[in-house]
């Protein structure tokens, strides 16, 4: 378990790349623990209206953000993002100064991992991949899971941040490690949700009180976080909120991927990946991933 350093002595000077449900929030928690913080966003206005209510700074570019910082975190899209945040004339590698950190917190593929990690050490700078968990609501309240890869002194000198808006930061392995967990994250909700939305469907089919039902088998061998925090609004139609299905879809692509890659079997990760494509065909793409029972309930 990280051991949280709510008053560092040594308050640095951060970039904060992708302010996103996730990102924005992210960001101003290291605002107001005291960092200097600087951010940037592909839309402008975002990052303008964060440092109105943060307090910090905005850039126009990666490379302006990054320049001075000891750290550069970055929570964006996929590879292709993080790619356009790091790499060129105007990325965040091109401002970097020796024996700075860059942080990224994006779910994207081992592949593209390692792509930077050897382009930032080409340029003395350390990578750590460090992609998080615990959705739009533990970026808020700085309760994020974070699992991480990378060279233990670079992971070590950004730990004390990464505390700041994490229950939980571990090193996993070296670089790379941090999203191979990722994976393993997203292979257990998808099964995990989808045996939510079976059980939450037959309660309503045989004529029982969902509600009932949940109070007394989620605590149970079946109790979960999706049960707990997903159950009411799922029996309520309610998926306005949390983690996208269209994002989920983009992380079931990298796990599926790299399970070809290192030979594992995922039959149900792959079932569940087409599932949420039929949820992606009722106009769903931006619902919460909880959405998989509307499936159920539209399609059988």
């Amino acid at each position: 378990m990280a051991q949280h350093r709510s008053k560092e002595k040594h308050m640095a000077k951060l970039a904060f790349l992708g302010l996103g449900v996730m990102g924005g929030p992210m960001a101003g928690h290291l605002q107001k623990a005291g960092h200097d913080v600087t951010v940037y966003n592909r839309t402008t206005a975002k990052a303008e209206d964060w440092a109105q209510t943060h307090g910090g700074k905005f850039a126009a570019t990666p490379q302006a953000a990054a320049k001075g910082a000891d750290f550069v975190m970055a929570c964006v899209g996929n590879d292709d993002d993080l790619r356009s945040v790091c790499l060129g004339e105007e990325g965040a590698f091109a401002g970097m100064a020796e024996g700075s950190v860059f942080v990224d917190h994006t779910t994207v593929s081992a592949a593209v991992t390692t792509e930077l990690y050897a382009a930032a050490d080409k340029r003395r700078i350390s990578f750590v991949d460090a992609p998080i968990s615990g959705g739009q609501a533990g970026a808020e309240n700085g309760q994020l899971s974070i699992m991480c890869g990378g060279d233990i002194g670079a992971f070590e000198r950004a730990l004390p941040i990464m505390d700041v808006y994490s229950k939980i930061c571990r090193r996993i392995g070296d670089s790379g490690a941090g999203q191979m967990t990722k994976m393993c994250n997203q292979i257990a909700i998808a099964g995990v949700v989808q045996g939510l939305s079976e059980a939450l469907h037959f309660a309503e089919k045989a004529g029982l009180d969902g509600r009932a039902v949940v109070e007394v088998i989620s605590q149970g061998a079946a109790g979960s976080w999706q049960m707990a925090n997903r159950y009411e609004t799922m029996l309520d139609d309610e998926f306005d909120h949390g983690f996208a299905v269209d994002w989920m879809r983009k992380d079931l692509g990298i796990c599926l991927s790299t399970a070809d890659d290192v030979a594992a079997s995922l039959p149900v990760t792959a079932l569940v990946d087409q599932f949420y494509k039929d949820v992606q065909k009722l106009g769903g793409g931006r619902w919460d991933t909880s959405s998989l029972i509307q499936r159920l309930r539209k399609m059988g």
